[in-house]
Formats: C-alpha cells, sequence, structure tokens
C-alpha cells in the first residue's frame, strides 16, 4: 500500500483533507485571535492523539518565541515517548528552546504526603518517632485509589497557579479520568467549605470560653488556617481551568461514529462543570485520492467510506466548532523532525504577533 503524509513527500500523494469554510477561525486563528488564552487543554478517548497535538502545540508556540510548558498528569502518557527524553518525575524538562515538559510522578508526591503527615505528626506531640500503627494507617491510607488521584490533583494545581509560563498546554487524561478530576474541585470546595464552617463556630465559642476564663485570646487555629490555605489554592486552579478568557478545551475526535457519539455526551458533561469549550480537532483522516490507487485492500476502502460518511456528520453537527483535520500519518508522531512536521500541519505557517502572552 502507498504510504501518505501532509507533507506530500517525494513518493507520496498529498492528501485532500477537508477545509474550513470562509470565515471560519482554523486553530491556528484562534490563538492569534486570543492571546490571552494561557491555558490550552487536549482532551479526548484514550489514543486519538491528544498527547501528540499537545506537544506540537506547545512545540508551535515555542518557536514563536513564548515560554512554554506541556504537561500531563495521564499514568499512560507518553510525552517521554514523543520527545523521546526520559521526563517523567522529574519536574519541567527543557526540550528546546522555551519549551518545557512534564510528566508528573504521583507516586513521588504520595511519598511526600506520607511524610509530611509524619513530620505533622511528631511535631504536635513531640515524638521521636511515629507509632506502627499509626505508620500502618499511614501505609494503608496511601495504597487508596484515591490518594493517587487526589495527588495528580493537587499537582495540577501547584503547576498552573505558579503563572511561570506564557502558556500551559495540558495533556489531560481520558475522559472519564478528566471529568473526574475537573470535579474534584467542585467537590473538593464543597467539603472543606462545610469542614471550615464547622471550624469556625467552634472557634467562636472557643473564645466564648476563653472570655470566661480571662484568657486573652486563643491560639490559632491551625487546621482552619490550613483548611482556608487549600480551599484558596483549589479554587485559584479552578477558576483558570473554567475561565473562558484564559482557557480553551479542545477535544480530539475521528470519524468514526462511537467516538463521535462518545464525544458529544462528554461535551455535555463538560459543559455542565463551565469547562469552556474551544472547539473539536479531527484527526487520522484518510487522503481522498487514495480511493484512486490500485490495489487498495478491501477492509482499507471500507474505512474510508466510513470516514466519508463519518466526516460529512462532522460537518452537519459540528459546522464552524471544527477548527482543524488533521490527515493520517505514515508512521507515529516521535521525535521533534516528527513534532515539527506536525506542527507545520496544525498550524499551516502561521505566526503570532510579538509580545507575551500575559
Amino acid at each position: 500500500m502507498t504510504t501518505f503524509d501532509a507533507a506530500g513527500s517525494a513518493g507520496t500523494p498529498t492528501p485532500s483533507v477537508p477545509t474550513l469554510s470562509a470565515g471560519v477561525d482554523s486553530l491556528a486563528e484562534l490563538f492569534v485571535r486570543h492571546p490571552e488564552r494561557r491555558y490550552v487543554m487536549f482532551g479526548g478517548k484514550g489514543g486519538l492523539g491528544k498527547t501528540t497535538f499537545s506537544a506540537a502545540t506547545a512545540f508551535w508556540l515555542a518557536q514563536q518565541g513564548k515560554k512554554v510548558l506541556v504537561f500531563s498528569v495521564d499514568p499512560q502518557a507518553s510525552l517521554s515517548d514523543i520527545f523521546q527524553r526520559d521526563i517523567f518525575g522529574k519536574g519541567p524538562v527543557k526540550i528546546v528552546e522555551n519549551l518545557w515538559a512534564q510528566e508528573i510522578d504521583a507516586d513521588s508526591h504520595i511519598k511526600a504526603y506520607q511524610d509530611e503527615i509524619r513530620r505533622k505528626i511528631l511535631d504536635m506531640y513531640g515524638l521521636e518517632e511515629v507509632p506502627q500503627e499509626i505508620e500502618d494507617y499511614i501505609q494503608a491510607a496511601s495504597a487508596e485509589p484515591a490518594m493517587e488521584e487526589s495527588a495528580i490533583f493537587d499537582s495540577v494545581v501547584d503547576i498552573v497557579v505558579q503563572g511561570d509560563y506564557d502558556y500551559y498546554i495540558y495533556d489531560l487524561v481520558p475522559l472519564g479520568h478528566a471529568l473526574y478530576y475537573l470535579s474534584m474541585a467542585k467537590v473538593y470546595d464543597e467539603w472543606i467549605g462545610k469542614i471550615t464552617q464547622l471550624r469556625e463556630e467552634m472557634r467562636e465559642y472557643e473564645e466564648v470560653a476563653a472570655r470566661m476564663r480571662r484568657q486573652k485570646e486563643v491560639d490559632e487555629d491551625q487546621i482552619l488556617s490550613e483548611l482556608q490555605y487549600i480551599r484558596g489554592r483549589i479554587n485559584s486552579a479552578s477558576r483558570i481551568l473554567t475561565d473562558r478568557d484564559r482557557t480553551a478545551f479542545f477535544f480530539v475526535v475521528v470519524p468514526e461514529p462511537m467516538i463521535l457519539l462518545d464525544t458529544r455526551k462528554a461535551a455535555e458533561l463538560f459543559a455542565r462543570f463551565d469547562v469552556p469549550i474551544g472547539g473539536y480537532v479531527v484527526n487520522r483522516v484518510l487522503p481522498a485520492e487514495l480511493a484512486r490507487e490500485a490495489n487498495v485492500p478491501a477492509y482499507l476502502r471500507h474505512r474510508m467510506e466510513m470516514q466519508r460518511e463519518q466526516l460529512g456528520e462532522i460537518r452537519r453537527t459540528l459546522g464552524d466548532e471544527v477548527l482543524a483535520y488533521v490527515p493520517e500519518l505514515e508512521r507515529d508522531v516521535t521525535g521533534l523532525p516528527m513534532i515539527e512536521r506536525l506542527a507545520g500541519i496544525m498550524y499551516a505557517g502561521v505566526t503570532l504577533p510579538a509580545g507575551g502572552a500575559r
């Protein structure tokens, strides 16, 4: 079978993919028109190309002179594979000029949680070592799945509230987990709000009791202070991720019926969490020219027919919300040359205006 790519290299046909109608923003034009959108998320079902799109977008922005961090919280993510660098758990790793990549190691954050809990117990009770029964509890609690998810969410909060970069490209976990992470901000906020209210009521009783005992004042409530600190961090991250002026979420889809059905359902759920959906990117579009080739296998012809029908459905249902159609490439996107090539496909030589994104 003849291979094909977006560059139309020698010996391969140039693909023909659907084009956007006049006056509709492309993915590149969206960045030009909205430089204030510093937080960019690519999401969708697993294996559709969101990690490669995240890497290519980050690379393109860095080439425009913007300071960019692309990061992933997906344990199965492959930023290390795509950039061909060992970046897992190493914090922000510089890839090229202006571009850093980071893969979050949840286990290291859980270990940090454990160490912090041990330290607080030792400080609070003046112990030299943590009692074994408490140590067993710490280990058991850390093995719970929710602990890993909490550690990942806390890592995202750390990253987005610092504001050290012009752009943050967030390679989101697959849709089901993504909805969970996005909902955690509201769940945490409600829970901490209730606990904080109880602590404040207790504080009032303590102050009354102190006045009756003629004490000068109640000692500082460290628990209440810590809860308020955590709540402030979560709210800061939540405001960023749901800010329509500063944030854009792009769904990655392929022209297949089940993917489109799942994406429509996910889009409705995302809207409930006020996630600002910036548009859709259609990946793995087979070139129409391939149908004119001789000896095309039957399975591939069937796939092309299915894609033709689904692309029509995409145009009918998503219309102007589709920002880019990306052809299927002849091999995986790994290494800087392929990342640069994909960036060229997605952003088609568009140049951002000079100046920072902030």
